[in-house]
């Protein structure tokens, strides 16, 4: 096993959250991919930024892909799929030819692709719908055959051939749509849904656009426990700090900055623990506010599954 490959756990309420991380690494220039965040900040919170949301040496954001596992009412919940398996990602890095290992992992937390009830895609980005599907025989079918695909119906229309794939802007879009949402179509497996959806008592999913027209976010409540699963509303912790910096991926900026400040003000107000898609470190937080900004409050707790239990 890599080193930053791991399977940890916690509970909240009558949920068990599962957190599968495939990597955790330097990943682009901070000043690439987070143009309105000033030097400043990332030196003036070296310490806890450092090692694991920035290496400074190389001024690099550190990121984590990772998905996550909810175990709900009797049914097994995937939040976003990663990168895939032997995809053509032109221009993306890492993701392009990649050899992930998602699915072992999951496998050590005991889940099998046909256990898996429900997926959700926070939003149809490369890196978290690739292992919506997997190659069988020269045809990319649903990777797990059970399960209802949760896909934002604005996403669908805006990535899927109704508006030419993004309009066209990227070759990649299209790739990932037919790759990874057109088969989910076809097997007849795919939900699209805007504004509210209600997946069990504990889990609803609730629009939250600008990074892409359709992104989401994923509420989780449990007794007194609160938790929200964000996507990529943000990418660094830095972003708590400064709401109004977007990533370089958010397509429509000023919305993905409301976004983030309404899901942020919940989160500090309701006791919400904060969990995005591509942190580092302890991949979950608690937020406060400080006047009209926002700080960071305590970091989740999780323990390390060392291994799954045995199939029958």
């Amino acid at each position: 096993m890599n080193e930053n490959e791991s399977v940890q756990s916690m509970v909240l309420g009558d949920v068990e959250v599962i957190r599968v991380v495939e990597w955790h690494e330097p990943f682009l220039p901070v000043s690439g991919m987070f143009p309105g965040v000033a030097t400043d900040v990332w030196k003036d919170n070296e310490d806890w930024l450092a090692p694991d949301h920035w290496e400074p040496d190389g001024d690099l954001a550190v990121l984590a892909l990772q998905s996550w596992v909810l175990r709900s009412g009797g049914r097994t919940v995937l939040v976003d799929a990663g990168g895939g398996n032997g995809r053509e990602r032109p221009g993306m890095g890492p993701f392009h030819h990649a050899r992930s290992v998602l699915l072992s992992l999951l496998a050590r937390a005991g889940v099998r692709p046909q256990d898996v009830d429900v997926v959700v895609n926070t939003h149809l980005h490369a890196d978290h719908v690739g292992w919506n599907t997997v190659d069988a025989d020269g045809q990319w079918v649903p990777a797990f055959p059970n399960a209802q695909y949760l896909i934002p119906a604005a996403d669908d229309f805006h990535y899927g051939p109704d508006n030419a794939y993004g309009n066209g802007v990227q070759q990649v879009d299209r790739l990932v749509y037919e790759d990874s949402i057109a088969p989910i179509h076809q097997a007849g497996q795919a939900v699209l849904w805007d504004g509210l959806h209600h997946i069990d008592e504990h889990l609803t999913l609730e629009s939250a656009p600008g990074h892409t027209p359709g992104s989401s976010v994923l509420r989780l409540t449990s007794g007194s426990d609160r938790a929200v699963f964000v996507g990529d509303l943000l990418h660094s912790p830095v972003q708590i700090l400064h709401p109004c910096c977007n990533s370089n991926a958010c397509l429509a900026p000023e919305q993905a900055v409301a976004s983030r400040r309404r899901i942020l003000g919940r989160a500090a107000d309701e006791r919400e623990l904060l969990v995005p898609a591509h942190f580092g470190g302890a991949g979950a937080l608690e937020i406060r506010r400080d006047g009209n900004r926002f700080a960071l409050g305590p970091w989740a707790t999780t323990s390390r599954k060392e291994s799954a239990p045995a199939f029958e």
